[in-house]
């Protein structure tokens, strides 16, 4: 059937989830016009060369012709709304009438589209049915000894009946595909072009969890009751508010979601399993972890914007969202302007934890002129210190970790409780006696930052918490002489001006947040009073690549019982997830509340090229392999791809190798990269937070990755020398789980340690 009558604007065109996955790999001749397509259909259906005609065999498919080859299907929604669910060469539409389902969800009451050809052949190609080899010319042979039987491979879902899988929303023309798969491969070649539900039901499973636990944490939470759904479960306009769509509003928007992936749009896109996350009711404050790319970053923002919609009117800022660094706190504001608009960002109040602390101390002392120096500047003055004053009990380095981890890191400000602090992870054990010496050795040194007019970010900290933790104590003796007169409990939170003092905010939203240091979580445990939905906080201690070991629990900060983990990534393939994962080892890693941490079930359902590895026997040659790996990569457009290395003079040299090959760099600082153009390079710090396309881990040397300075510590503080080893693994982990698409690793001389499992042996 084709659609005729007089024309039509207004046409509301949606894309499907994973629909652009598809499209996005189309020939380039084919993409334009797709793109024309959209635009001319929406602007009008009618307007000739469409040829919308309404499939054989099904109610609402329907194909429009984007060129002589080549078909977009779509969902008819109703009335001028529609669902483009696909693009397909027109053989294989005519050929597969038959194969294409939709359909809504009768668990999750969502529009689903599945290909099953696709499917299939996502599936065959990871050896479901492996082709049989051509038979060989018969050989006279002797007669051959009895072949035992060999058992055949044990499906993976053998355990569970269909009407199991269908009840937990598995999509029902998957079920019989389901049936058949015997290896993980084959399972990932099936999500990958699965509904998401259906996927991440089948990877749970898969991963052990029971079948009543993936109801309640998967299924339950994005379940509708049957009235819901419409009369039928056939209420399409209901089903799509169910469902994980983008409505095409203009070319710019759909380029986004198209060209840039995971980078574009889909950035703010919320998972149904995330989005309990966001609307749950905490009694206090709560944990979500999860390894790159598992959406960690949007569920907080978009719990920013429920908290924020649940405020009462105003033009204050109650809500706190805060991290580690400025460039982090910089695109956080970007994307929660993008996600919940003018009218959310301005009842939230955006800023990373050190300018947070600036701030406090600033207010208590306006005329503060002090110079700032980093932690190596102040090592420096340790060192100076202890030739001063002839001191050879203590090393600077040893002295300089007790002082930041210990003494400010926990806001200790006598030597009585100094004596009584804990110093878990500090490895080296000091006795009563050890520590009046290391607190004289403090005080002197305080008194020598003092003197030079220095402080360091630590010192803010420290005393930011303090002054915070001193008017939470006010806040609540007030709060309770109130209620012992009869009268009004406190205000909450400080609106601005007014007769009680108030604390400042009543929610905190925290990213990142395995790099907070302890002064750090005490400061913002003292900003917000104890009630529910009061600290909200997100981050994966594989990724601390700061030595700042906390545990949340000792800090007041109480997360027990309230820690959630998400364990599928949306962005890295799974080759790269896999590589990356190996080079972390067997460490141990926590939890920040003193438990362990794991990345057990972390997985993709991206698939992608083996990430590259190759040596080079200088850094010059190196630096060659490098130019050769982005000529490689012509059609990726360059501010999509990146360099990491270790030091900052490697990032100048490099800088200059590629100018002088005629390929633009620019560098990453602390404030971001310096244009928008250009492939950027910067050290491995600068890529906290960031996401590409492709990118080349250089450098990674052993001597480089981790330091050759490292290996001093194994036999004077093995504790930590772990430490460092931990960061360093951590570093590397992060930088390769920044490539969405594809990965190239380099080294000269001998490869990094780290890089071992990843190598052939020998």
């Amino acid at each position: 059937m084709t659609v005729t009558g007089a024309p039509r604007t207004g046409v509301t065109l949606r894309l499907l989830d994973k629909a652009d996955k598809e499209i996005v790999n189309l020939d380039r001749a084919v993409l334009g016009a797709f793109y024309k397509f959209q635009h001319d259909f929406r602007r009008n259906p009618d307007a000739g060369g469409f040829d919308l005609k309404q499939l054989e065999g099904h109610d609402r498919l329907w194909s429009a012709r984007l060129n002589r080859e080549w078909r977009a299907l779509m969902i008819r929604l109703g009335g001028d709304d529609w669902l483009l669910v696909s693009v397909k060469h027109r053989s294989h539409v005519h050929k597969n009438l038959d194969r294409f389902n939709y359909g809504i969800n009768h668990i999750t009451g969502a529009i689903e589209y599945v290909d099953l050809q696709v499917v299939e052949e996502s599936v065959l190609r990871r050896g479901l049915t492996p082709p049989a080899a051509p038979a060989p010319a018969p050989t006279p042979l002797p007669a051959p000894e009895p072949a035992r039987p060999q058992p055949a491979e044990e499906p993976l879902f053998a355990a569970y009946t269909d009407e199991q899988l269908a009840d937990l929303g598995v999509a029902g023309p998957l079920i019989p595909i389901v049936r058949k798969l015997t290896t993980d491969d084959e399972l990932l070649g099936l999500a990958e072009y699965a509904p998401r539900h259906t996927g991440e039901v089948l990877l749970r499973l898969r991963d052990g969890v029971p079948y009543e636990a993936v109801m309640e944490q998967v299924t339950a939470p994005v379940a509708v009751a049957e009235a819901e759904q419409g009369p039928g479960t056939d209420d399409w306009q209901a089903a799509v508010d169910r469902s994980q769509t983008v409505v095409i509003t203009d070319d710019e928007s759909l380029q986004s979601i198209l060209e840039e992936g995971d980078f574009g749009r889909w950035k703010i896109f919320l998972h149904p399993t995330q989005e309990k996350l966001v609307h749950r009711r905490y009694s206090g404050p709560a944990r979500v972890g999860g390894g790159p790319g598992t959406g960690k970053t949007i569920v907080a923002l978009h719990r920013v914007c429920h908290l924020v919609r649940k405020l009462p009117p105003g033009r204050d800022k109650p809500v706190l969202l805060t991290t580690f660094n400025r460039n982090l706190a910089a695109d956080l504001r970007a994307r929660l302007l993008s996600l919940g608009g003018p009218d959310v960002l301005a009842r939230v109040d955006i800023a990373h934890v050190d300018q947070l602390a600036t701030r406090i101390v600033s207010e208590a002392d306006p005329g503060n002129a002090k110079r700032r120096i980093d932690d190596t500047a102040a090592l420096r003055e340790w060192r100076e210190l202890l030739v001063e004053a002839g001191e050879n009990r203590w090393s600077a380095e040893f002295l300089s970790d007790e002082w930041n981890q210990v003494i400010l890191g926990q806001a200790v400000t006598s030597r009585t409780d100094y004596f009584t602090a804990r110093r878990a992870g500090r490895g080296r054990s000091v006795t009563r006696a050890e520590r009046a010496g290391i607190w004289q050795l403090a005080e002197r040194f305080t008194q020598r930052l003092e003197t030079k007019g220095l402080e360091t970010h630590r010192q803010v900290a420290e005393r930011a918490a303090r002054l915070e933790m001193a008017r939470k104590a006010k806040i609540d003796r007030r709060a309770e002489e109130r209620r012992e007169r009869g009268g009004l409990d406190n205000i909450h939170f400080e609106a601005g001006s007014g007769a009680w003092l108030r604390y400042r905010y009543r929610h905190i939203v925290v990213d990142e947040a395995q790099d907070l240091s302890a002064a750090h979580w005490k400061m913002l445990r003292a900003m917000v009073p104890s009630e529910p939905d009061n600290i909200f906080l997100v981050g994966d201690t594989h990724q601390r690549i700061y030595d700042n070991q906390v545990t949340l629990g000792s800090l007041g900060v109480h997360i027990r019982g309230r820690s959630s983990r998400l364990t599928l990534s949306y962005r890295t393939t799974r080759e790269i997830l896999r590589d990356a994962i190996r080079v972390l080892g067997d460490a141990d890693y926590d939890d920040l509340d003193g438990a362990a941490d794991t990345l057990a079930g972390y997985r993709s359902v991206l698939h992608g090229l083996t990430p590259s590895l190759r040596g080079a026997r200088s850094w010059d040659e190196e630096m060659d392999l490098v130019v050769e790996q982005l000529r490689a990569w012509h059609d990726v457009p360059r501010e999509s791809t990146a360099i990491c290395v270790p030091t900052n003079d490697m990032v100048t040299q490099l800088a200059e190798r590629l100018e002088r090959r005629g390929i633009t760099p620019t560098e990453i600082t602390q404030d971001g990269p310096r244009s928008d153009q250009g492939v950027h390079i910067g050290t491995m710090y600068r890529f906290k937070g960031l996401e590409y396309r492709c990118l080349i881990i250089a450098g990674a040397a052993e001597g480089l990755v981790p330091r050759a300075s490292v290996d001093a510590w194994e036999r004077t503080d093995p504790s930590r020398h772990q430490r460092e080893l931990h960061r360093a693994r951590s570093l590397l982990f992060v930088a390769a789980t920044r490539a969405r698409d594809a990965l190239a690793v380099t080294w000269h001389g001998r490869p990094s340690r780290f890089l071992a499992p990843l190598l052939p042996p020998g």
